[in-house]
């Protein structure tokens, strides 16, 4: 079984900076991707950063600049280190993990990180 395990969230003041960590184990294969969601209340999860198949990144468009995606495959963990963080940044990440076998998605326990004075 599949397990995403997340730590690093936290509060932090208004541009300051976090990292975060997420180490799969159990099952892993090689065609998957890696990367990071949030969910803020009342707004829909969406995209932060994360790995292609093929080892780009994406970001969205409003983190570019500021947020960092990177990876150890050795460990199969995936890293976000978060620079200039904005209130707007306030939510749950969550680890994510696609397996382009499967096509199915794995989900981390969500971490909570909040930007505030």
């Amino acid at each position: 079984q599949l397990q995403l395990v997340e730590s690093g969230g936290g509060l932090v003041q208004p541009g300051g900076s976090l990292r975060l960590s997420c180490a799969a184990s159990g099952n892993t294969l090689s065609m998957y991707a890696m990367g990071w969601y949030r969910q803020a209340p009342g707004k829909q999860r969406e995209l932060v950063a994360a790995f292609t198949l093929g080892g780009r990144t994406n970001y969205a468009d409003s983190v570019k600049g500021r947020f960092t995606v990177s990876k150890d495959n050795a460990k199969d963990t995936v890293y976000l280190q978060m620079n200039g963080l904005k209130p707007e940044d306030t939510a749950v990440y969550y680890c994510n993990l696609h397996n382009y076998v499967s096509d199915i998605d794995y989900w981390g326990q969500g971490t909570q990180v909040t930007v505030s004075s």
